[in-house]
């Protein structure tokens, strides 16, 4: 292109005056007006073919009516330019993918409608041929496919393999509508007929609930119970297609996990295990064990803990009770597991361990009553075990220690209790003490109490 093109084409653009004006600088200014002619015929991205002033005039004519709503006129052009500029831009298939939703949204003809879902769905391969992208277009065509055939068994194989396929290609990153979506088209192909065992759907689902799993963990705490809905919808839908209950998860699945030791396969079972209340089932403590083994999980661990401690493996249970503990950092939960272990060392009859745990229950959460009311049972019940039988003052103070406990916990019926053994006036004056004297109890409680009489003495 020599200068006079340049200037010619400047004409045209009606720049022409301007340079003129800078006549001396026209050698200067020729690089730069020679780029400018360049891209603005080539339009990086948009390639046009061979027949590019009806392509461009197919273009906007298109693109105009698209924009006004007119889908049926906008159809001739975009007809034009998939069949002869079918890599033209990515543009034609965005706004083709619209045009044809609406127009088989408002078709009243069953055999039009037909053809306009058809060639909507012919788009989105032509995409993926042209422009990449399969993944992102695959789960762009499944939503388009469910939106006209989730309710039509006639389609329900064709919806199956579609979304198969997206998630295939799409894995975690499907999109969370889809992965509802797919679990509802699993459902229902199994109840048309379609060839899904038992195993084949809980596969499938386990891949779902995993990917929504994922996802929940990436977004804000406000839009995480948004997940747990579509989580509840993918589990409801589970128990529709397959009839899962204990026995199925201990015989289909359980010997799988024994062959494999899986994680995934793990958490599956651990969720079903718990939504269909089989808790009690070996399975359960087993698949939590290696849960827990690679991922340490508070409730995982706290639920293999209490399970150990039903079965009277305080070895195991007050291991996994600690581990709980080193496992969250809220003070409520904390508190919660002291006060398990303490229960259960109140049980072994071992007071001092117990009086320990509730106290660390009272650190981390200081309106834990429960843990006053456990303590004062174990001041009350020790007085056959502490008395000296020398003092009859120093011996029933035992009550007067539980007492103060009841109180702190609130519970008026046990300080009813406690008061009705304290140390009678008589017995306080025998021996030579005075009401609200300070005396301490011995044994293993060891605490300072306030001389107290008997109500009725």
């Amino acid at each position: 292109m020599n200068i006079f093109e340049v200037l010619d084409y400047l004409k045209v653009l009606e720049l022409i005056p301007e340079v003129m004006k800078n006549m001396k600088k026209e050698l200067c200014l020729v690089p730069a007006l020679l780029l400018f002619v360049f891209f603005a015929q080539a339009q990086p991205g948009w390639n046009w073919g061979e027949q590019v002033d009806a392509a461009k005039e197919k273009n906007a004519l298109y693109t105009d009516l698209y924009k006004a709503g007119k889908f049926s006129d906008a159809l001739v052009p975009l007809s034009w330019l998939l069949e002869n500029t079918p890599d033209l831009h990515v543009s034609i298939y965005q706004n083709g993918e619209k045009i044809f939703e609406n127009l088989a949204a408002k078709e009243p003809d069953a055999a039009k409608k037909e053809e306009f879902i058809q060639q909507g769905l012919n788009l989105f391969d032509s995409r993926a041929e042209y422009f990449q992208k399969e993944a992102y277009v695959w789960n762009r065509k499944a939503t388009f496919a469910y939106k006209f055939y989730n309710k039509d068994k006639t389609k329900y194989p064709y919806l199956y393999e579609t979304f198969s396929k997206a998630y295939e290609l799409n894995g975690d990153r499907m999109t969370a509508g889809n992965l509802v979506a797919y679990m509802n088209v699993v459902y229902k192909y199994r109840f048309a007929g379609g060839e899904l065992t038992d195993e084949g759907v809980i596969d499938i689902y386990s891949n779902i609930s995993d990917a929504l799993g994922a996802q929940k963990e990436k977004v804000s705490a406000d839009k995480q119970p948004r997940y747990d809905k579509m989580m509840d919808q993918v589990d409801k839908l589970l128990t529709a297609t397959v009839d899962v209950d204990c026995e199925f998860v201990e015989t289909k699945l359980g010997p799988k996990l024994d062959q494999t030791g899986d994680l995934k396969l793990a958490k599956k079972i651990f969720q079903l295990l718990l939504t269909n209340k089989c808790t009690d089932s070996p399975l359960a403590v087993q698949s939590a064990t290696i849960i827990n083994d690679v991922e340490p999980d508070y409730g995982v661990t706290l639920f293999i803990a209490k399970k150990a401690a039903a079965a009277d493996d305080m070895t195991t249970a007050f291991e996994y009770f600690d581990k709980a503990i080193g496992l969250t950092d809220d003070n409520i939960k904390k508190a919660e597991v002291h006060m398990d272990m303490a229960k259960l060392y109140a049980g072994q009859q071992r007071k001092i361990d117990a009086r320990s745990s509730a106290r660390k229950a009272l650190a981390f959460d200081p309106s834990q009553s429960d843990a006053h009311l456990l303590i004062g049972r174990l001041y009350f019940t020790s007085f056959p075990d502490c008395k000296g039988g020398e003092s009859k003052v120093e011996d029933r103070a035992v009550y007067i220690a539980a007492y103060d406990e009841f109180r702190r916990a609130g519970d008026q019926k046990m300080m009813e209790q406690a008061q009705a053994q304290f140390p009678s006036i008589e017995d306080i004056f025998n021996e030579n003490y005075e009401e609200g004297q300070s005396v301490t109890v011995g044994c293993w409680i060891n605490v300072s109490v306030n001389i107290e009489r008997r109500p009725d003495s």
